[in-house]
This record gives C-alpha cells, structure tokens and sequence, in this order.
C-alpha cells in the first residue's frame, strides 16, 4: 500500500494492515524459496532441490498466510530464534534491564559484531524480559534482493541509506532517518542501531560521531541545543559480547588483504553469507548488557560517543579467549580454550594471526582504558 503522505514510506518498517501483501510476495519469490532450498538441502542433488521447492512454498504460505500482524511476526521470529540460540550458543545472559522502564521507549545504540545476531539478540533480550521489542536500522547495501528487503521490514526493519553519494541526496536521506527515528521514539517504538557502520572486525567498539550528528539532525532543525535534543532521545548504551564469534576468521582475511595485498573486495552475495554464518555458527556463551539511559547529555558528538563507548567497554563480557588473546598473565585459562584459538589461527596465513588475535584481545584493552 502506498501512502503519498508518508515520508518514511521508503525506508520505514511494515504497518501491520502490510503484512499479508509483504508474505504473498516472499512467498511467491523463487530465489526466497531457492535460497531456502539450497541451504536445508545443500548436500542434495538438483533433483532434489527441485522436487523440495514447492513442498517449502505451499508449507510458507500455509504457516506464513496465517500472520496478519508485525507482532504476530515477531513472535513466529522468536521461536526460530530460540531454536538458533540453543543450537548454537551455551546460553544467553541479559543484563541491566531492570534499570529500564517497560513503558518507555529508548533508542539502543549497541556494538556493532554481527549483522543479522546483533539486533536479533537486544530483542530478544527485550522480549525475554517483558519489553516492547525494537525497531532495526540496517544498510541498504544489504538489499541486493527483494526477499533480503521484504524480510527486514516484516521484522520491524528500517533502510539506513549509505548508498547516497551526492551531497543533497546524502542530506536529504540523513534528514529523513533523522526524522524517523524521533517519529518513532515519539509514537512509542524503540529503536536499536550500531553505533558505527559497519561490524567491528578488530574487536575496537568505537562510536562513530557521525551517527550521532545524524540523531541531531531532526533536533537542529528545529534550534534545540544538541544535548538538550539527545536526552530526548533517551540513548540506551548496549553491549554485546560472544565467545566465539562465527566470523572471525573472514574478518581477519578481510583486515590482512586492507592492510597488506591493496584492498579487499567482496564477492557478491559476501554479505548475506556473513549473516547466515553469523547465524548458524557456533558462538559460545553470549551476553547483552544494557546500560542506564543517558541522562546527563554533553554538549558535543565527540564527547557523547566517547562516553558511549565509556558504558558499552566497561558492560563487555569477558571470556577466557579474550584474556588468551590479550595475554593477561593473572587469569587461569582452561586448555580447552587454548586449543580453540590454536584451531582458529592454524587457519590463517601466519601474517593474518594477528588480526583474529586483536579481534579477541581489544575488549580486554578497552576495559583496562577505564
């Protein structure tokens, strides 16, 4: 349904009365069910796959057709989520939620490790805990198919736009983000987005400023003082620590190949391969910790993000791969922790060892800063 009166329409998540058009069209995508096919069956032959897909349609549309509301989403969400979390974790601990209030909204500005996990495991923190779940920011750059896009937006998505280059094009799509994420905070939706573009592939969670000058950006307009704006906002720091990250050796090759051979370039589909692996792999123990809001604003981006970093470093959960990685001599380290990151790095070229190393040793480095 199109609304000419909206000016979020394209980049803002699905109402509910746009769910079962949003369903029909997944549903009815051949590469959605293909990409399906092929991951559940992967080790089958092409007949197989074949004969499969129409099975997996006509199971989509009978369970799928029945959703008729974002929250009934969400909840069909949660259930696969939980199915992922005791497959692939040792246990998920939330913490400092109850510094929180239930009927509050906030805009959580979390870590930024995993591209799909991240923003699945605050909500479900939230929801575990009785929350309200939150609206997603995510990069257009991964919209490279229509299902990626219907399936972000049926999940209470929302479009960051990075791939805006010129300078009017670029102010016009940060106004309206801007815009949006102060609708929905005052219309009662959180909001959650990392606090720099792009995963922390060297293990440094750093706020990017610019993130914040974006959040301002709706606040300027309309001649508030930027702290004045931004404890509006009601900013929540959030920290998400995994054991084990399923990506660690892609991001190592990616920082060696930056940093040594010219550059990196991704495949095509790189990203959407990162966000299954992030999915399905592996991940240890994992911990999301929430901070109290931020009341005492600064007056400037640089000092907010300093102090956002200052809550998210000092709530990051340490493992013992953390501590081997860093080389803290006063910490007991299992051997079966040892010979995890002896694994990991026999998979690397000798030159490359040190970016998984720094991936898993700067949270320890961050904590010691404070």
């Amino acid at each position: 349904m199109n609304n000419t009166n909206d000016p979020y329409q394209a980049i803002r998540a699905y109402h509910d009365n746009e769910i079962p058009d949003a369903i029909q069209r997944l549903v009815n995508d051949p590469e959605f069910i293909s990409a399906i096919v092929n991951h559940r069956f992967r080790q089958r032959s092409r007949l197989v796959k074949m004969l499969v897909s129409p099975v997996i349609r006509f199971w989509l549309k009978r369970t799928w057709g029945k959703l008729r509301s974002v929250e009934q989403v969400q909840l069909e969400v949660e259930r696969y989520l939980s199915r992922v979390l005791n497959e692939t974790t040792d246990g998920v601990t939330i913490k400092g939620v109850e510094q929180l209030s239930k009927d509050t909204p906030y805009l959580f500005v979390s870590n930024h490790r995993d591209i799909a996990m991240d923003p699945a495991l605050v909500n479900y923190a939230l929801h575990q805990s009785g929350f309200p779940t939150a609206r997603i920011a995510f990069g257009d750059n991964l919209l490279k198919k229509p299902s990626v896009t219907e399936l972000m937006k049926l999940n209470k998505g929302f479009v960051v736009n990075r791939s805006a280059k010129a300078p009017r094009q670029l102010l016009k799509a940060l106004t309206t983000l801007s815009g949006y994420i102060k609708h929905s905070l005052d219309e009662g939706h959180s909001i959650w987005i990392a606090q720099r573009e792009g995963r922390a592939k060297d293990g440094l969670d750093m706020t990017d400023p610019a993130i914040l000058k974006m959040f301002y950006m709706n606040g300027k307009s309309q001649q508030q003082s930027f702290s004045e704006y931004m404890q509006s906002l009601r900013i929540v720091p959030v920290s998400i620590s995994y054991e084990n990250d399923p990506c660690d050796i892609a991001k190592a090759t990616e920082l060696y190949h930056r940093a040594h051979l010219g550059g990196y370039q991704k495949a095509e589909m790189e990203d959407i391969a990162s966000i299954i692996k992030g999915i399905t792999g592996y991940k240890g123990r994992i911990t999301v910790s929430f901070s109290a809001p931020i009341n005492d604003v600064p007056d400037t981006p640089a000092e907010l993000a300093a102090l956002i970093d200052q809550h998210i470093h000092s709530h990051y959960q340490l493992y013992p791969i953390n501590y081997l990685a860093a080389q803290t001599a006063n910490k007991v380290i299992p051997e079966a922790c040892k010979q995890t990151l002896k694994h990991k790095l026999a998979q690397l070229p000798e030159e490359a060892r040190d970016y998984l190393i720094a991936n898993y040793a700067n949270p320890v480095k961050n904590a010691l800063q404070r």
